[in-house]
């Protein structure tokens, strides 16, 4: 009997040593496949760094850089042509026998006491594989000033690893605010940080034209600049003719070619989107000639505009098409990828209706709608990229009026884009905007900057980029989205875009089934203190109150608390100062007493505040019950 009592007893303390251990294991992605050992690796600064070719020198050098930064060491590489095996040593080796199980992005990753073996099948590979390593180790490695004798232990384990997905991408929106071709690098930084491999460069929009194009040089002169504006986005002053542009920039080919290759360098491939026939209104204020009527046009500033000035280019006018063939040609020249974005979303064609030229060309092509003029501007480009040995790609508004033969689809309006397209047999990457849109509100518009709509941390990490009842193998994989209308600098847009691109980086790399949204919180939090040595900014928000309010059914407003994160206690005041957890408890939805005039609640976690305090007037809740019927 005592022996079976111990025996139990040894057995629990086992399983609960390894459940310590795998609590250490909080890389974001999830990992398809993870175990811990008993053990740990130390890393010293006499530990080698061994490579067994140059692309897996290039890796190798990566981590030996990194960890230089935040300890001040400088670790020595080495061929394995000269190396020993004994010395304590971390092997980069890329295999020279291809593992069918990791495929072309995937790694394995042994850790033993002595040494540890990092081997893929690519360059790629290798390097998810090194950022997955770096993720093991304590947040002090993320420090942008070197922090020597750091404890740099990690647990001896093995990982296996690799993407649910080959398309995991993340935008970035240069037009309505300007960011410089440094920060842009230090945006791939992030990305590679997290297995992004996709860099979407929405490079022309209503706002600027950001791109260099040697032939048509007004693009970047005209186009890129624009009187400057502060403040509420569509709320602001058109700009007067006697305004100097003074706000902008845009990216010179050696800029491009810069970014590229340091893109490449992270195993990014950068995806230019060039937006066309609508959001062309830079384009415009550079050559008016290609508008249906002409006119004095200017890069918008943020006031409202849709319908009332010309923004898309006249179907009608073959000088439209001899633009873009000279912007494509130029374009697929600086960007070796396979794919250019060509827009086609939000097109207004109320211009075209009334346009001599575009009802000209209707009635010589025999189109009989007006989606079927914007169908026939697309499948022109698709003809154009091909020419220049590249493939289209679109938003969801280009299965308007028939599909381009061989586009891809980005579906951001809901999924349901997506399904259409794969269901026609066309390749789609999902990107939908409840989910994937990382400029909507994150937390209560009380305590955020001014945007519209709600994507909050949680709805991004219930994505299924596959929807049932469709052929996985047309979806790509997915993307996340960041639109710039409410980000006025890089701080703020590292506050939009994380955590929620750790959601997503999760959602396009991990499998489906593995997925935990209380363990992905665990690991967040472990990220948040990487964050902060590396002085990036993020978004706590999914700690707050999240407050709804209905009516029973004696007609009475309820008012309704609860959070994303599990765990936290939520206390509220109907008057007075702020809350604390001094005050009431909530527990269950309450009716608003009579003379209330603002609801506030905070959130505590282990007797501390960890939320905001949320604060809204009944005027605000009682609009939110209108909104919400």
């Amino acid at each position: 009997m005592f022996k079976k009592l111990l025996l139990i007893v040894l057995m629990g303390m086992i399983c609960a040593v390894s459940k310590a251990q795998d609590s250490l294991i909080n890389i974001i992605p999830k990992p398809v496949s993870a175990k811990t050992f008993p053990g740990n690796f130390l890393l010293t600064p006499n530990v080698l760094l061994v490579y067994n070719n140059d692309s897996s020198k290039s890796v190798a050098t990566f981590f030996k850089e990194t960890v230089a930064t935040s300890t001040g060491n400088q670790h020595i590489l080495i061929h394995e042509n000269q190396f020993l095996g004994k010395e304590k040593s971390i092997r980069f080796y890329i295999s020279g026998l291809p593992d069918s199980t990791i495929g072309n992005e995937g790694y394995r990753l042994q850790i033993h006491t002595n040494c540890i073996e990092l081997t893929a099948n690519t360059a790629a590979g290798l390097f998810y594989g090194m950022q997955s390593l770096v993720q093991l180790f304590p947040p002090e490695i993320m420090a942008v000033k070197a922090k020597p004798n750091q404890n740099l232990s990690i647990p001896c384990a093995e990982i296996i690893d690799y993407p649910r997905f080959g398309w995991r991408g993340m935008s970035l929106d240069v037009c309505r605010h300007f960011f410089s071709k440094e920060y842009i690098k230090k945006y791939l930084d992030n990305m590679a940080r997290y297995k992004y491999n996709v860099f979407h460069w929405h490079l022309t929009d209503d706002q600027g034209w950001r791109i260099e194009i040697k032939s048509f040089p007004r693009l970047t002169s005209v186009g890129a600049w624009r009187a400057p504006r502060m403040g509420e986005w569509w709320t602001q002053s058109p700009q007067d003719d006697n305004e100097a542009s003074t706000y902008g920039g845009f990216y010179t080919k050696e800029d491009v070619k810069e970014i590229v290759d340091y893109a490449a360098a992270c195993n990014i491939s950068v995806l230019p989107e060039i937006d066309v026939p609508g959001h062309a209104l830079a384009a415009l204020a550079a050559y008016p000639e290609l508008s249906c009527f002409g006119g004095n046009f200017k890069p918008n500033v943020g006031d409202k505009f849709y319908k009332k000035i010309e923004n898309s280019l006249c179907v009608g006018n073959e000088c439209s098409f001899e633009l873009m063939d000279s912007v494509l040609t130029e374009v697929a020249a600086m960007f070796p990828g396979k794919y250019i974005h060509i827009g086609g979303d939000e097109c207004y064609k109320g211009f075209w209706e009334k346009c001599p030229k575009c009802k000209a060309r209707m009635k010589t092509d025999s189109i009989s709608t007006l989606e079927g003029l914007q169908s026939y501007f697309i499948h022109r480009m698709e003809q154009l990229i091909i020419s220049k040995g590249k493939r289209m790609i679109g938003w969801d508004e280009i299965l308007e009026g028939g599909l381009a033969p061989e586009a891809t689809v980005m579906s951001w309006r809901g999924l349901k884009g997506g399904v259409d397209a794969a269901n026609l047999g066309h390749n789609v990457i999902m990107t939908p905007d409840k989910y994937c849109y990382l400029d909507l509100y994150q937390g209560d518009p009380d305590v955020e900057y001014k945007t519209y709509s709600v994507n909050r941390l949680s709805a991004s990490y219930s994505l299924n980029p596959v929807p049932e009842g469709i052929d996985k193998k047309f979806i790509l994989g997915g993307q996340a989205n960041v639109w710039t209308e409410n980000i006025p600098n890089t701080r703020h847009l590292e506050y939009m875009v994380w955590p929620r691109a750790f959601a997503l980086s999760e959602v396009f790399w991990s499998p489906q089934e593995s997925r935990n949204w209380n363990d992905f919180v665990h690991r967040m939090e472990i990220h948040f203190k990487r964050f902060d040595n590396a002085e990036i900014n993020y978004s706590r928000s999914s700690f707050d109150p999240v407050i709804k309010v209905n009516k029973n059914n004696q007609g009475n407003y309820l008012i309704s608390v609860n959070t994303e994160v599990e765990g936290l206690t939520i206390y509220y005041s109907f008057e007075g100062p702020d809350p604390d957890n001094f005050y009431p408890l909530y527990s269950q939805p309450l009716e608003i007493p009579k003379g209330a005039d603002t609801f506030k609640a905070i959130t505590y976690r282990n007797g501390k505040p960890i939320g905001r305090v949320v604060s809204l007037k009944m005027k605000d809740l009682e609009k939110r019950m209108r909104q919400s019927n």
